[in-house]
């Protein structure tokens, strides 16, 4: 086999443990209908069972990045795909809610460690046009693992029970697991430093991470992109008509994952990747301005989430594109990942709150403006590492 071939199955590996990473999610998300019925005591807190992930990576989501660069991608990549299957298996048992909530915790530790290293690990193995191809093809595991827990998932759900569904989710993050150890090479560390465990350790990262306007940036712009990503996909059907809500919904992501995938790789050619995810948020302003002027908001929905396919293409591209060693990379994804998630956790809550308060037009008013905010932080901080430089 040659390196090429090779490094190619290897990338699409990396992406599957995506997959199976973005699915700790999808299992309860996609059926959340069931998984309400079997804890019919415990509606009120219900969402908890979602949302704890988001919150274990809003906390130690740059940490995580730390640790990926002290012990190293593949192997902390193992560890999460065997935490997460072996979670998932024992979540099959039908736990009581407070037992279930645990696991859940922990499951968002296995999250971490697989959505830092696998990119860190992807961007190592590739080099040139082929990592830009390759980063854009792992900014969709999220979209995709939905997509593909929507159409196949629910059917398992359906026939056999959330039980087996959750078993089945363990045993593939298992055997990608041990596809990881064979198959995708160690990457070695220039320099494994220190890593201090404590309040110490947890404010040391955090301010490496974010002084830093090469490994920061990146987290800052997906910042105010999850921040309306996840909340607007939410929302947007909502406000259409009933016939054609549900097929609206299942186009905006697949738009933005098609043109993630077709046209960001060309445009990371000849331009920087900050400069592709700026032009996603102008691009976003621009549609959103058309709403304003009559342009029809299912047509909205659909043009807005496409154009911010270059937001989720560029993004984790431009990680590799500023740092260059394993450590920085890997403080960048981590950053990504606990920014990420704090966008997700205030997104819906924060428009929701706007969207009561001013109606639909002050809405779309304040997403205008995070997406302009995004693209002064980027000029921002392409300033500071002219600087810097």
């Amino acid at each position: 086999m040659s390196p090429s071939v090779r490094t190619f199955f290897q990338v699409i590996l990396l992406w599957l443990a995506g997959l199976g990473a973005a699915t700790q999610f999808a299992k309860i998300a996609v059926p959340f209908a069931d998984v309400a019925i079997r804890y019919p005591d415990n509606a009120a807190s219900i969402g908890w069972m979602l949302s704890i992930i988001s919150f274990m990576g809003a906390v130690l989501g740059a940490l995580s990045g730390a640790l990926t660069g002290w012990v190293g991608p593949t192997r902390l990549l193992v560890w999460g795909l065997v935490l997460g299957g072996l979670i998932s298996l024992f979540q099959a048992l039908e736990l009581s809610f407070p037992v279930m909530l645990a696991s859940r915790l922990v499951e968002g530790i296995s999250h971490l460690a697989i959505v830092v290293a696998a990119p860190t690990l992807i961007a190592q193995i590739t080099t040139g046009r082929a990592r830009n191809a390759a980063m854009v093809l792992w900014s969709t595991f999220f979209g995709v693992a939905f997509a593909l827990n929507a159409w196949f998932g629910l059917t398992i759900v359906d026939r056999f029970g959330l039980s087996l569904y959750f078993a089945l989710h363990g045993a593939l993050m298992l055997l990608i697991s041990g596809l990881v150890a064979l198959l995708v090479v160690q990457v070695r560390s220039d320099d494994h430093g220190t890593f201090v465990i404590g309040c110490r350790g947890l404010v040391g990262v955090h301010v490496e991470t974010y002084r830093s306007p090469f490994v920061a940036a990146p987290a800052f712009g997906w910042f105010f992109y999850t921040l309306t990503f996840v909340s607007l996909l939410a929302i947007l059907p909502g406000r259409l008509p009933e016939e054609v809500s549900g097929t609206i919904a299942g186009l905006m992501p697949l738009a933005g994952i098609a043109l993630s995938l077709l046209v960001v790789p060309l445009l990371l050619n000849v331009l920087s990747s900050v400069a592709v995810v700026n032009i996603g948020f102008a691009l976003g302003v621009l549609v959103l301005l058309a709403a304003f002027a009559g342009l029809p908001l299912p047509i909205v929905g659909i043009a807005l989430f496409a154009v911010l396919g270059f937001v989720q293409g560029g993004s984790f591209a431009a990680v590799p594109q500023l740092n260059t060693t394993a450590e920085t990379q890997a403080l960048g994804y981590g950053a990504i990942a606990q920014m990420g998630n704090a966008g997700n956790l205030l997104g819906t809550p924060v428009l929701l709150a706007i969207l009561w308060r001013t109606g639909e037009a002050g809405m779309l008013t304040a997403v205008i403006g995070f997406y302009a905010a995004a693209i002064g932080v980027h000029l921002w901080l392409a300033q500071q590492r002219k600087v810097a430089a």
